[in-house]
């Protein structure tokens, strides 16, 4: 009872002190992880055994951690190095690709081929923000189209404000239709054995469907406020898109690495790579084709987000090896009184309204647990919470300017460049949105899953 009861104090003084803010969130989660080991395991419970399973660094050593064609991946308590490693090697290419001018290039070719004209720009980048993080963490994404956006917004003369907003959700959406799109799908799906055609099937059918009622709602949203007349506007004036690479070589290599990564991830189910191969293989291609610049690269790396996935995975894994997850199944259990309908939408609105206000990547890896708890107890398929779970985090997470970094990344652009977005103004279209998409998903799962 009382590593139980110290257990969720410590992950209760965790997540306080990573909504302040005051602190670094990767030194609070390790601090936590310490004091899970050091207190709970440790001194509580005695168990050495409890601290190499919640450091789980055996998971590596097995050949089924880098290659696993036809076997289910195996579900462990602790550090999820699958994801760590993963994400480390994504975020190398997209650093590499970065570097390129890939980003500014796509963004300025698309302006170009729509003639500069804003309301086509507007619908572009929300199609262009979907189907970009569908690949690509949406933080890299929204940090290279807002600044574009601001930047065509100052040579057009329209607000930034109502562009950059929509990005921000179009690239929640497109993050939740695959496994490597959003932190939480990925935790999900190398936690539960999923695959990238997995996510593509069951949360790309919800996604589309979200994303074509987001991208009309956001159109009769800011139509008016985005209706500038550019006939006038001298094309001559914005840099030719070809102008903004720093090497064409190195271009056509990044393209050719992302395409690379794309096939990978598509196929993984039939070659039996598992996503830390291909995250390492994705680095290897990174390197090779710009080897001049690996320290360049490797500086640019967040190194803090990875040690942060790091400590909350051991915070978490006190809270599972001490019975505190089970018995938060069990309560959700007992409110739902086994009955599916209300399991699911428990699950996915209890999921978004957090994800709103608290980190959705520590709330998903609390979940996880829970939802295999439930799915062996209740009879509800594990599949059907986990698409559940995937759409409540990835699109809750939208509805504040604190849900998702993303959300962080595109406002702090819009302050900068003058254009600061008050709590009212971003909740005011964003909650709605969020509401209507995570309304049309629940609505989905109850139609197909039950």
């Amino acid at each position: 009872m009382l590593a139980q009861i110290l257990a969720v104090l410590i992950f209760v003084i965790m997540f306080a002190f990573i909504i302040s803010e005051k602190f670094e969130r990767h030194y609070i989660t390790l601090t936590g992880a310490a004091a899970t080991l050091i207190i709970v395991f440790g001194i509580c419970m005695h168990s050495m055994d409890a601290v190499w399973t919640s450091l789980s660094l055996n998971s590596m050593t097995a050949t089924s951690f880098w290659y696993a064609k036809n076997v289910e991946a195996s579900i462990n308590s602790g550090v999820n190095w699958a994801t760590i490693i993963f994400i480390a090697g994504m975020m190398i290419m997209v650093e590499g690709m970065a570097r390129t001018g890939f980003f500014t290039w796509l963004c300025m070719w698309i302006a170009k081929i729509v003639h500069y004209r804003v309301i086509p720009i507007f619908i572009s980048f929300m199609l262009l923000s979907a189907i970009l993080s569908m690949f690509i963490d949406s933080i890299t994404v929204i940090l290279f189209l807002a600044a574009i956006t601001v930047e065509l917004a100052n040579r057009l003369g329209f607000n930034p404000i109502p562009m950059i907003l929509p990005e921000i959700f179009c690239a929640s959406i497109g993050g939740s239709a695959t496994m490597c799109g959003d932190p939480p799908n990925i935790i999900i799906g190398t936690s539960l054995g999923y695959t990238f055609g997995d996510f593509l099937r069951n949360t790309g059918t919800m996604a589309l469907l979200s994303l074509i009622a987001a991208v009309v709602f956001f159109y009769f949203a800011f139509r008016k406020e985005l209706n500038v007349r550019t006939s006038s506007i001298d094309p001559r004036k914005f840099p030719r898109p070809v102008a903004v690479l720093t090497s064409f070589r190195e271009f056509v290599l990044s393209i050719i690495t992302f395409i690379c990564a794309v096939v990978l991830l598509v196929t993984h189910a039939q070659t039996g790579l598992t996503v830390p191969t291909i995250g390492v293989i994705m680095s290897v291609i990174t390197f090779l084709a710009a080897p001049r610049y690996i320290f360049f690269i490797l500086k640019r790396v967040d190194y803090k987000t990875l040690l942060f996935f790091t400590g909350l995975f051991v915070v978490i894994s006190g809270l599972e090896l001490t019975g505190v997850l089970g018995i938060a199944a069990r309560g959700i259990k007992a409110i739902s009184g086994g009955n599916p309908y209300l399991m699911i939408g428990i699950v996915m609105w209890v999921s978004g309204i957090a994800s709103a206000f608290v980190d959705n990547i520590p709330f998903t890896a609390t979940m996880i647990p829970i939802i295999e708890s439930l799915a062996a107890t209740t009879g509800v398929s594990m599949h059907t919470l986990a698409w559940t779970l995937s759409m409540g985090t990835d699109v809750g997470g939208c509805a504040t300017p604190i849900g998702a970094s993303a959300n962080v990344v595109g406002t702090s652009i819009c302050a900068k460049s003058g254009h600061p977005v008050s709590w009212g103004r971003y909740c005011k279209w964003l909650a709605p949105a969020s509401i209507l998409a995570m309304g049309i998903c629940t609505l989905y799962i109850f139609i197909v899953y039950l």
